[in-house]
């Protein structure tokens, strides 16, 4: 599986390792993303509320999504070459599925 993902990845890597410049806007990139869904998380998790049976049930469910997203981004994402680009997108794009969870959740049940 490791050797069909491989390929599209080979141009991205050309491509970040032709200058700094390129290296430090994928790094800008993924660490903007980690910080968007890291607040977006934090902030609905806070509008949500006290923990009662119904919030309890949504956070678990969060939760999941993120845990989900880490393993899908473990089997997607190459380890031999631009592993520590790859893990900071892989827990960027986990707490950035969280918080869209958590604002369609919110939405939905406590804006009626």
């Amino acid at each position: 599986m490791e050797s069909e993902f491989s390929g599209i990845y080979s141009s991205l890597r050309t491509w970040s390792e032709q200058s700094a410049g390129n290296w430090n806007i994928l790094l800008g990139i993924g660490l903007l993303l980690l910080v968007a869904g890291g607040i977006l998380t934090y902030v609905f998790h806070k509008k949500m509320g006290e923990a009662d049976e119904r919030t309890v049930h949504i956070s678990l469910k969060s939760c999941l999504i993120m845990l989900c997203a880490i393993i899908l981004g473990d089997l997607i994402f190459p380890k031999e070459y631009m592993w520590q680009i790859f893990f900071l997108f892989k827990y960027s794009l986990a707490f950035l599925a969280s918080g869209i969870y958590l604002a369609i959740k919110y939405k939905k049940d406590f804006l009626v």
